[in-house]
């Protein structure tokens, strides 16, 4: 048994998403404020702390609130005017979290309390938790009457008329303030800011398999429940799916996060203290007590405490006896008061429960002397301390499932002896305090510590799930494509607001099997921070990934693009098409900064020339954007030519390569067609190259533009110069001149950078997350 997938409704910014789980471990990505905490709160909120009132109106996804207080209006508008009162419509508001189960056949007896139909022999089974009403109507007539209150107190005021008015004319004359105090409610959404945890519950029902539909566009279906649908009185989880939760590290050090652990409840355990010594002795308490259904091994132990007790008894008793024989000539205690008796009561817990109980050991040596120093527990790194907090956590909700020594027999007396066949575990942000190379070691290890048991390991009869959420691109470059989901924002429509989807991008490669290898591959020997990005820059090469970043840190046109999120991908034009697939999923805004690569009639690379037959061999140009291969229709591409959008997706894709410039040299102005990144760096900085003073290809490209006729002969010249060159060592040259902060992009890029910042401007208005212009771009677009 295990969970298929889950399905989130009117939950923040989660209003209709589906998000799979993998088998073993899924990991949630994204860039910020894509949804990911929303879809872990929701989690904890309907699985794990259903009993605790955690909503509040701020879970109602915002774009439901006029509906709200529309609903709210249509009631006091029918009771004002004595009409029969509007029957509550809740259905299309509530948050709900809907659980799919796969279930095998030979696992129906779990769910026989769930089954759909007396038929069902295995499949598909689904459950919905929704957050609704306790009595809608009762709800309907608190609102009225609150709301009646409210009015009534208005009225009440504007009918207050001062002491000083004696005569019916003074009072005619008296002009009272207005009152324009709020009074509580104000509107249905302002009753539910205060009563909502008093007037809902979650409640779950049973859903129908056969009515399931898929997403379209990555915006769930989850079906319509239909009017007669009938609550289930108990936890359809019970007994069916263990629930255990480690929050985000937010406050670490703090002897609690604020959850309680509540181990008794069998199905459903959140977070306690991040204390490793305090969590050893709630794990004692559990599992290692010898005062808990003893055994022979306990017997000895509690003997050896007795005998230590009595032990210290009669020392306590002889070292207080003096002082208690002169309390006595004092007259206390009397002939009838009872007499003092000092005791001790030794309990092995108390012996962790001390700042020391965990010690770190430091070995020193001296010579051929080795000795060991101790030193309390928060003497280590937070990084530490945090992962073997979390690591023994882990094993301590393992070893709870699966009735470790005392938990067995206290199981058994509790009628709870049999495991849940399902064990769900919530991780929220593991990296908090952690090392780079310690994120990576923890999530590749995460699972198999909770499947490290005799029972567990690769059987099937019990199943771990493990469900991540992260911003770490290190913890993602750890795992597999199968299992990470990623979180794509949704831009705001008219009168709406942003939203989120799902994608699993193991989906997102389609059946080409070489394309899913090459991109897996590539992704995991560079980086993973496009699945936390707010847009991708994919560039030529080394002296472009060089070079680029310098002009957007050095150019104040384009330094709204260091407050946001790019990242960057050194792939040439002959591989960047492969990610197509990846980037269209994703929905990134995505600058593509390639190559013309033009070649003759005879298939040699060759410099660009109109009307000379030539072909561009850029298989990004060719297959995704702008589709040709023509040099001719490349050149002559226009801005909107060069870009393509998803409407489906609502972003935009768009190409760079070297278009034609008009430059001024010597003393004539003609059209430069660049063939590669430094013939175009060239004639947007021909004054630049003219006087600087360098060697390599500083020099040749300097003697280039001191000994060339024409701006072609210039072209020629610089390729010559290229072909013995080292590119990269150019960028890294052009670095450290002191006249460097004056060097121009090339127009190509130019235009490609200003792009982007435009596509970002809009997507943070989208998104509602706009920003004021800088002003050094306000003085540039005047």
């Amino acid at each position: 048994m295990r969970i298929e997938f889950v399905e989130i409704a009117n939950f923040r910014k989660l209003r209709s998403t589906r998000v799979s789980f993998a088998k073993d471990k899924t990991v949630f990505v994204g860039a910020n404020n894509s949804g990911k905490t929303s879809a872990m709160v929701a989690l904890r909120y309907f699985l794990v702390e259903r009993e605790r009132k955690s909503f509040n109106l701020n879970d109602f996804t915002v774009s439901h609130w006029p509906a709200i207080i529309a609903m709210g209006t249509s009631w006091e508008t029918a009771f004002a005017t004595g009409q029969p009162l509007p029957d509550p419509d809740w259905q299309s508001v509530l948050p709900a979290l809907d659980i799919w189960l796969h279930v095998e056949p030979n696992e129906i007896h779990y769910v026989q309390k769930i089954l759909p139909k007396l038929d069902w022999t295995g499949g598909t089974l689904g459950v919905r938790l929704r957050f609704e009403p306790k009595d809608a109507a009762e709800l309907q007539k608190q609102y009225l009457t609150a709301r009646d209150e409210a009015k009534a107190a208005y009225q009440s005021a504007a009918a207050v008329v001062p002491a000083s008015a004696n005569s019916a004319a003074d009072q005619a004359t008296v002009s009272l303030p207005a009152i324009t105090v709020a009074l509580w409610p104000k509107d249905l959404a302002d009753f539910l800011q205060r009563r909502l945890n008093q007037s809902f519950t979650v409640k779950a029902y049973i859903l129908n398999p056969d009515l399931l539909a898929d997403p379209e566009h990555g915006i769930a279906k989850p079906q319509a429940l239909t009017p007669d649908a009938t609550a289930l009185e108990d936890d359809p989880f019970n007994g069916l799916i263990r629930i255990n939760e480690i929050s985000a590290q937010r406050g670490f050090g703090s002897e609690t996060d604020g959850f309680i652990d509540d181990e008794d409840q069998g199905s459903v355990t959140a977070t306690g203290t991040r204390k490793l010594s305090a969590q050893l002795r709630r794990y004692y308490d559990r599992h290692l007590n010898p005062l808990d259904y003893p055994d022979a091994q306990d017997l000895q132990a509690l003997q050896a405490i007795e005998d230590a007790q009595k032990a210290f008894d009669a020392r306590l008793e002889d070292g207080f006896k003096a002082a208690l024989q002169e309390m006595e000539q004092l007259g206390y205690p009397g002939v009838s008061d009872p007499k003092l008796s000092i005791s001790t009561r030794l309990r092995p817990v108390e012996g962790l429960n001390h700042e020391s109980a965990v010690r770190y050991v430091i070995q020193m040596t001296n010579g051929a002397v080795v000795s060991d120093l101790h030193l309390p527990e928060d003497s280590n790194g937070l990084g530490y301390q945090n992962l073997i907090s979390m690591v023994f956590r882990l094993m301590s909700f393992r070893d709870a499932w699966m009735l470790v020594r005392k938990a067995q027999s206290k199981a058994t007396a509790s009628g709870k002896a049999s495991q849940a066949p399902l064990h769900l575990v919530l991780i929220e942000e593991p990296e908090a305090h952690l090392h780079t190379q310690v994120q990576q070691v923890f999530i590749r290890q995460a699972y198999k510590i909770l499947r490290n048991h005799p029972e567990l390991g690769k059987k099937t009869e019990l199943n771990t799930q493990l469900i991540v959420s992260t911003h770490s691109s290190h913890i993602a470059h750890e795992c597999e494509f199968s299992s990470l989901r990623y979180f794509r924002r949704i831009a705001a429509g008219n009168n709406d607001i942003p939203t989120s989807c799902v994608v699993n991008v193991a989906s997102t490669f389609g059946p080409n099997e070489e394309t899913k290898r090459f991109v897996t591959r590539y992704l995991k020997v560079t980086h993973c921070d496009l699945f936390f990005a707010d847009a991708a820059v994919l560039i030529e090469g080394p002296a472009e990934r060089i070079l680029t970043p310098y002009f957007i840190r050095e150019h104040a046109e384009f330094h709204f693009l260091q407050e946001c999120y790019v990242t960057w991908l050194e792939i040439g034009g002959s591989h960047a098409h492969r990610l197509k697939g990846l980037i269209e999923n994703l929905a990134l805004p995505t600058l593509i900064i390639t190559d013309i690569d033009a070649v003759g009639t005879d298939g040699k690379s060759a410099r660009p020339q109109r009307a000379a037959g030539q072909t561009s061999r850029n298989q990004t140009l060719k297959s995704w954007h702008p589709k040709t291969d023509k040099i001719d229709e490349l050149l002559d591409k226009t801005e909107p030519d060069k870009e393509l959008y998803d409407a489906a997706r609502q972003f935009s894709v768009r190409v760079a390569y070297q278009c034609p410039v008009q430059v001024s040299f010597n003393g004539t102005t003609e059209e430069a067609l660049a063939y590669t990144l430094e013939d175009a760096l060239v004639f947007a900085n021909i004054n630049l190259f003219n006087t600087v003073n360098g060697t390599g290809l500083l020099k040749k490209f300097k003697d280039a533009v001191n000994n060339s006729a024409s701006v072609a002969a210039l072209g020629i010249a610089i390729g010559k110069s290229l072909e013995v060159g080292s590119k990269a060592e150019l960028a890294l040259d052009l670095l450290e001149l002191e006249e460097g902060k004056s060097l121009k992009p090339p127009f190509y890029i130019q235009e490609g950078l200003l792009w982007l910042r435009e596509q970002l401007r809009k997507r943070q208005k989208e998104l509602g997350l706009a920003i004021p212009v800088p002003a050094a771009d306000q003085k540039q677009a005047a």
